[in-house]
């Protein structure tokens, strides 16, 4: 391969992001190198001036020219720009396969799902979308999944269940679903990459993302001190104020895991109450005891200040003692103020990964999450197109747990291979009758 670009990645120890990148260019047969910053400051200067003060990983850089982060590289990934700067693209746009099973997802849902349907032989081909391992590579400490006492990380769990559908008969492919077509059978499958595939049935088990503010100095400072992923970019705060904002689950545990790097943390909720689990409340409250973490309740972050090149630098904060003050702003008692602090993290919520179905006769809520027919019996991870069927975050808009996930993708599977079996029987039933009708 000596006529490749050079790949060069920065990288850093339990970074979950990192690992994705490296999965995709191994997924493309690359070469790159790795540079790892975590306890070498040298490198991580290295790193920070290359990719214009960027203070984050990964940096991915072909040829000596930035790419960016993972997002940046994601998103080239999915106009096929990056496989041109790979020297790897391919001429043809429109190459069909026919597959069985398309599984759109590897997260909990998707991969187990991959288990079930590769142990049915029906050879699944699953996707892996633009994060690869769902939001479960984004956990250090997975503590309440059955079977594992002492807990595992989060990204450990995905890779154990990969090998497992793998060994199964599922072929894992790096790629982003753009559409599927529903008007005639097989299903039409595009990606974002040009590539079409054909399915009897598809699964969606596409996960969800996470959902940011939409607030100035949002866009500008992405990666640059704001971050929403804690793993990933917590160590390179290290000394800092952090704010975290959020009020379930996943922000009691972001704010927990950054008091290890953190003077202080302030952990931002626009209610007086939380939403998280009463073990995450008193995890944080021994927190607070212990002086590591501040909450600060009723308010919102409507305004982060700062710079590519220094970084966040402070923030700005409204607060009213009644609730949502941003809409209270009129308020008199609603106090506006600037707030000091080197880094902020959104663990507010996601939204579901839906979009490439929304042409098609599947039923959705407001907020793009999935219905399926549920009910008692089987079948019910049905959606209301016959062949298409939904699991795990795409549908649970509730519970959003690793084992609720797992449970959702083997009934998919279960209820996708009763499908494809009657499907089956109903080819063989229709091919019996011709020579009869012609005999007739």
């Amino acid at each position: 391969m000596s006529d490749q670009p050079r790949v060069e990645i920065y990288t850093k120890e339990d970074c979950p992001y990192c690992d994705k990148a490296t999965d995709l260019f191994d997924s493309k047969g690359v070469e790159y190198e790795t540079y790892n910053v975590t306890g070498d400051e040298e490198l991580f200067e290295e790193m920070v001036e290359r990719a214009d003060g960027r203070k984050t990983a990964p940096e991915v850089f072909i040829d000596d020219e930035l790419v960016g982060g993972w997002d940046d590289t994601s998103a080239l990934n999915e106009t096929g720009e990056l496989d041109e700067k790979l020297g790897i693209a391919n001429g043809d746009d429109d190459v069909v396969e026919h597959r069985k099973l398309i599984i759109a997802g590897t997260g909990i849902a998707g991969l187990t799902a991959a288990i079930y349907a590769g142990r049915s032989n029906n050879e699944p081909l699953v996707i892996e979308g633009d994060e690869p391992g769902g939001q479960l590579t984004l956990t250090t400490d997975v503590a309440n999944y059955p079977g594992f006492p002492d807990g595992i990380g989060g990204p450990e769990l995905v890779n154990n269940m990969k090998e497992q559908a793998t060994q199964f008969g599922a072929e894992l492919k790096n790629g982003i679903i753009e559409s599927v077509d529903d008007s005639s059978r097989p299903f039409r499958v595009e990606l974002t990459n040009g590539d079409v595939y054909t399915a009897d049935a598809v699964i969606a088990a596409s996960g969800a993302s996470a959902r940011t503010l939409g607030i100035p100095g949002e866009d500008e400072l992405m990666g640059y001190g704001l971050s929403t992923c804690a793993t990933c970019d917590g160590a390179f705060f290290r000394g800092e104020d952090m704010l975290v904002v959020g009020g379930g689950d996943a922000a009691m545990e972001e704010a927990t895991f950054l008091t290890k790097f953190a003077d202080t943390v302030y952990l931002v909720h626009r209610r007086e109450e939380f939403r998280a689990e009463d073990y995450w409340i008193d995890r944080v409250q021994e927190k607070v005891e212990e002086g590591e973490i501040e909450i600060m309740r009723n308010t919102e972050l409507i305004e982060i200040h700062g710079s590519q090149e220094g970084g966040v630098d402070h923030v700005t904060l409204v607060e009213n003692d009644k609730g949502h003050p941003t809409d209270r702003l009129d308020d008199p008692e609603t106090e506006e103020f600037d707030f000091d602090v080197g880094a902020v993290f959104f663990a507010i919520g996601h939204t579901p990964n839906t979009d490439y179905l929304e042409d098609t006769g599947v039923q959705m809520d407001d907020e793009g999450y999935l219905k399926t027919k549920g009910g008692d019996g089987g079948g019910q991870t049905e959606t209301h197109v016959p062949g298409i069927f939904g699991a795990g975050d795409v549908v649970d808009y509730h519970y959003q747990q690793a084992v609720t996930a797992a449970g959702m993708g083997s009934k998919a599977a279960l209820d996708a291979d009763e499908y494809l079996e009657d499907l089956e029987r109903a080819d063989s039933s229709a091919e019996e009758a011709e020579p009869a009708a012609a005999d007739d």
